[in-house]
């Protein structure tokens, strides 16, 4: 098999490692940019619905969390760089949350009955700082219905401080990501890093995000909860964004280093994999729920399941062992 030619330094590795890395960078910022104009826009909506609340202003923020939340399910793959400083990815995503601590600490907030400030967000730790808790406010059907549902004043405190702490990570990130060119095109383990990253999502995918809520791992039962983002019915949505995200930001530089191993068959069968995960996908608009529920309905799961089995085991086991990157172990995997 044909090693990829056009050796630059060791420590940079090949020119040809270095072009990849120069795509994935030239990507993940465009979605970093979008993470950040979107969280903004979520900010303004926000704001908007809390100073004259109406169903139609409620509405316009809903639909800016799915668009923001989408952003960053779109760069939730990369697990390294400045995306783990003060644990960002965390404070954009707490998850999995198995003791609904999210719930519990919105409630302390609430109960609390003091004004809700920045400086209020930035202690109150990761469950509290991201789309989650967003998420929590706007969609939970039992907090709706209490008497601090919004747009009562602390609620409406709690959520344009989350979503302004949303806009400054995001906004940060998009900094630091710019800044972080020169060291990761010249640092050649970063080859691998970036493609264990996507080998790593695909799996939270695969056992996480999929196999577990269905019923597959586990004590075997069926459960929505076991899935994020289920109380805004976007569970799909953002496994949908999640797969969208890599095919636009990691496939072209891994389909690069592919053909350039000689490797053009793989390369084009990882390309076609993706494309069946998206053309199979049940209707994003649907919750995961109601196809848990349903066994006509779960066959369109299983199927979806299948699919991104198929395309875990093409990217972290046929392209990762011709690319020689060996699994490591990754700290981040389901944040």
């Amino acid at each position: 098999m044909p090693g990829i030619a056009l050796a630059a330094s060791a420590e940079s590795g090949t020119a040809v490692e270095q072009h990849a890395r120069a795509s994935w960078h030239q990507g993940i910022g465009r979605g970093y940019q979008t993470l950040a104009s979107d969280s903004e826009t979520l900010l303004q909506q926000a704001k908007a619905y809390c100073q004259q609340p109406s169903t139609e202003a409620r509405s316009s923020v809903e639909s800016a969390w799915k668009q923001a939340f989408k952003a960053w399910q779109q760069v939730r793959f990369v697990n390294f760089g400045p995306v783990e400083t003060n644990n960002r990815a965390w404070q954009f995503q707490f998850w999995p949350d198995p003791k609904n601590l999210i719930a519990r600490k919105a409630d302390l907030l609430l109960k609390d009955g003091s004004a809700v400030s920045a400086e209020t967000i930035g202690q109150a730790g990761v469950a509290v700082q991201g789309f989650p808790m967003l998420e929590y406010l706007l969609f939970d059907t039992r907090f709706n219905t209490n008497d601090h549902a919004l747009p009562a004043e602390t609620s409406c405190q709690i959520l344009i401080q989350v979503a302004a702490h949303v806009v400054d990570n995001s906004q940060q990130l998009v900094a630091d990501w710019s800044e972080f060119r020169t060291h990761y095109l010249a640092t050649g383990n970063y080859t691998h890093a970036t493609i264990r990253a996507a080998m790593s999502a695909l799996e939270v995918v695969e056992e996480r995000r999929l196999a577990t809520p269905m019923g597959l791992r586990g004590n075997g039962k069926r459960s929505v909860y076991a899935a994020d983002a289920w109380r805004s019915g976007s569970s799909l949505a953002s496994i949908a964004a999640s797969v969208d995200g890599l095919q636009k930001y990691f496939l072209p530089g891994l389909e690069e280093l592919l053909n350039k191993q000689g490797e053009s068959d793989l390369a084009q069968r990882i390309s076609r994999q993706f494309g069946e995960v998206q053309e199979h996908f049940p209707a994003m608009d649907l919750a995961l729920n109601p196809l848990l529920e349903d066994d006509n309905a779960y066959r369109s799961l299983q199927g979806l399941y299948v699919d991104v089995s198929q395309l875990t085991t093409l990217v972290s086991g046929e392209a990762a062992t011709t690319l020689g990157v060996i699994r490591g172990f990754n700290s981040s995997d389901g944040d």
